[in-house]
């Protein structure tokens, strides 16, 4: 025990230092490891991109524009591309996943031929989009269908529900549902050009014949193992080379949580929205309030738009009480809107306990407008489209950090109509009244990220358990310094030797995490 305290700050650098180190070191080994494989070289891909920009329904903001730029750039080089793309609610990240997709599949790759006699075949690339749901997943379907409506791309969709097809060779400008051994035919002899999917997507059935772009959505969603099935499951004797990889997310991050956690990639940032969105007029409600604002949501519905009800999570060390507590919470209150404040309104329910179809089921029906009020816990989907919506309440405001309240706060800003974000905290502490006005008053997703780090650590803001990472590192991950030493020192060993045989107890440590930590 140490015995005096700058003794003991002194041994917490240290250990802070060397759980940092040990992780920058092992995001740098991916890295150098990504950097020895070999990749799809797409040619003339800024040219293209500006072809697809000046064809589309959807002019580029300047951040847009310079995020496909870089991704374009690294399409260039010889290795596989390694990119996170992060973006605020409403940035944009679809167009330039359309725009540098329409790049890839306008390009046509050389392959070796299983005859000597012609040595080289010209095939057409493909592309693999993964979203963590079926509802994302066809919504996705649907954007990139008015994307390249007027191209000649072959665009389909994989789900655990079906699979279908645009365009429809009977039905002229619309998707059409196929068989799935007719999908996977078609993936694997080419004719398909983009697949969207959900984890569908991954199974050893789906075999595409030149996959060269691989882009994820939300892959904190996914598993790594899921990840690297997608990006290294197509790689065989026939295609020895692995796709560019994109992962996408519309979740603001620290800048010193990127560096260490999302190491191994490259970073754009989308810091910039696309004219037209709405500014969310956003207010913290107390009880005296609260008649009020139920008076602007009846108003709201009445003019045939949809409203967001969110309760808080409940924590319980018991992970089945948990799921009954936090049902519990939200049917409570949607019995309470439906029997006292909306009885003439549908209400629909929406848990953590609910079976993945019947989520679904409930966010369709939300989606179609059979549902106006929709009650949930924070399970809410991020990215779901529902431009109807205008109103979202949130119940014990204060248990939600700021950027979970960013993302809730997102899912109305589609909308061409003026929309209303409520807070309502169950109780006024000091801090979290704090936090709420700063989000009352502030509209930028990576301000309230590096405010909420500051104000509640890493380890709340992030989920500890989510990452495999010690309080004392999520605790680091709060100071820059420490991050861009540990980082420079990482990147400088890995350098020299990747292998980092003269470190054995350093490589033993990097293999005990490697289960444990999370990756993009």
């Amino acid at each position: 025990k140490p015995e005096k305290q700058n003794h003991a700050e002194a041994a917490r650098k240290r250990f802070s230092f060397e759980e940092i180190f040990t992780i920058q070191v092992a995001k740098a080994q991916e890295r150098a490891l990504n950097d020895t494989q070999s990749s799809f070289p797409i040619k003339n891909g800024q040219e293209l991109a500006e072809r697809f920009f000046a064809s589309s329904a959807f002019p580029p903001t300047d951040a847009q524009i310079r995020a496909t730029a870089e991704i374009l750039g690294d399409f260039g080089k010889p290795h596989p591309m390694a990119r996170l793309l992060e973006g605020d609610v409403g940035s944009g990240k679809t167009l330039v996943a359309a725009a540098t997709a329409y790049a890839v599949i306008s390009n046509r790759g050389t392959f070796p031929r299983d005859s000597a006699s012609v040595p080289h075949i010209s095939a057409s690339l493909q592309v693999a989009y993964m979203a963590p749901t079926e509802i994302l997943a066809e919504q996705h379907f649907q954007s990139f269908i008015e994307y390249f409506k007027h191209l000649p791309i072959n665009i389909a969709l994989i789900t655990g529900s079906g699979c279908k097809k645009f365009p429809s060779k009977v039905a002229k400008g619309r998707a059409t549902d196929i068989s799935r051994s007719q999908l996977l035919k078609w993936v694997a002899n080419g004719e398909i050009s983009m697949l969207v999917g959900t984890h569908a997507l991954i199974q050893k059935s789906v075999q595409f014949k030149h996959l060269a772009y691989a882009i994820v959505d939300e892959q904190h969603r996914f598993g790594t193992n899921q990840r690297k099935a997608l990006v290294h499951g197509q790689k065989n004797e026939k295609s020895i080379s692995l796709p560019h990889f994109l992962s996408m997310t519309a979740t603001p991050i620290p800048r010193t949580f990127a560096l260490t956690l999302y190491g191994d990639l490259d970073l754009s940032v989308l810091d910039e929205l696309p004219p037209g969105r709405a500014k969310v007029k956003t207010q913290i409600i107390g009880t005296k309030e609260r008649e009020a604002m139920y008076e602007i949501v009846r108003r709201e519905l009445a003019c045939g738009r949809q409203a967001f009800v969110v309760c808080p999570r409940i924590e319980e060390p018991d992970p089945k009480k948990m799921n009954a507590l936090q049902a519990k919470s939200a049917k409570a209150e949607a019995k309470r809107l439906q029997k006292d404040i909306f009885p003439e309104y549908e209400i629909g329910l929406l848990h953590g306990a609910m079976k993945p179809d019947e989520k679904e089921d409930v966010m369709k029906d939300f989606a179609s407008g059979k549902i106006q009020v929709l009650v949930a816990t924070s399970v809410v989907e991020v990215g779901i489209n529902v431009p109807n919506a205008t109103v979202m309440m949130i119940e014990g405001a204060e248990r939600f950090g700021l950027a979970q309240l960013h993302q809730l706060r997102g899912r109305i800003q589609r909308s061409s109509h003026p929309p209303y974000c409520f807070l309502l905290p169950f109780t006024k502490g000091e801090v979290s009244s704090k936090r709420l006005k700063a989000l009352e008053k502030s509209d930028d997703g990576f301000a309230l990220a590096e405010a909420d780090l500051e104000a509640r650590g890493a380890g709340d803001l992030f989920g500890r358990r989510q990452w495999g990472i010690s309080d004392l590192g999520m605790e680091a991950l709060k100071n820059p310094r420490l991050i861009k030493a540990a980082r420079e020192e990482a990147y400088a060993l890995v350098a020299k030797d990747a292998s980092i045989r003269k470190f054995p107890a350093l490589a033993e440590r990097i293999k005990n995490i490697a289960g444990e930590l999370h990756s993009e």
